[in-house]
């Protein structure tokens, strides 16, 4: 399995090119920004890119879906259906997060509307990329319809804003929510096994065993009361 990162948008956003090395199928997990960099890496290389996978529809997550459906038309897209309002409304979320319209260009967040979702992901359902195999476990508290990417053979999982080193996702945006987030990390991906890679959506790589030792919010460190950490 080959992993190449790609880090986008002015909130150091991880996109990731993810390729099964026998057959050259690929996916792009994440697409933040437009990337030539990123394409030209698909391109150059030879890969066939089968999907954009997203693992859930914030806008530093979604930001490129049309450049790289532009480049990549035959590349399905795949989102969780709890995340569609978001993944459709692509063009105003800058502004609800506080972003003034006139800062739009400035940043990068002028969104076009994207281009249409292929289908749905499906809670436990196994996606092939070539010989590579994905289970898609539905991990809502970032978001309602955040997925998670895990590849058992390769002890790989693809976590979006699930968790961080030594961190976990915010969830004082709409649809969050602390409890369920914990709930997902601890049910979902805490049970795949300490030695697996995790592959967050900001930050560097880490491992489940290490933010099962250290992650402050999982040991307890950390706790919400009445919406904030204390």
């Amino acid at each position: 399995m080959i992993v190449e990162k790609f880090v986008l948008t002015p909130f150091q956003q991880n996109t990731r090119v993810v390729v099964c090395e026998e057959t050259r199928r690929a996916i792009c997990i994440d697409p933040g920004a437009a990337s030539a960099g990123l394409e030209a890496f698909i391109k150059d290389n030879g890969f066939e890119l089968q999907a954009v996978t997203l693992t859930h529809g914030h806008f530093d997550h979604i930001g490129g879906i049309s450049a790289i459906h532009q480049s990549f038309p035959d590349a399905e897209i795949l989102l969780h259906k709890d995340d569609e309002d978001f993944y459709r409304g692509l063009p105003e979320q800058p502004l609800m997060m506080g972003i003034p319209r006139h800062q739009l260009a400035i940043l990068g967040f002028d969104y076009p509307a994207p281009p249409p979702i292929t289908r749905n992901w499906q809670d436990g359902e196994l996606y092939a990329v070539g010989n590579l195999q994905f289970k898609v476990l539905h991990c809502p508290g970032h978001t309602r319809g955040h997925v998670v990417l895990a590849e058992e053979r390769e002890k790989a999982v693809f976590v979006g804003d699930c968790l961080f080193e030594g961190s976990i996702g915010r969830t004082d945006l709409p649809g969050g929510d602390f409890d369920q987030l914990i709930d997902s990390i601890t049910n979902k991906i805490l049970t795949l096994g300490d030695d697996f890679v995790v592959y967050s959506g900001h930050g560097p790589e880490t491992t489940v065993g290490r933010e099962r030792m250290t992650n402050p919010f999982l040991t307890g460190a950390v706790r919400m009361s009445r919406g904030r950490y204390i």
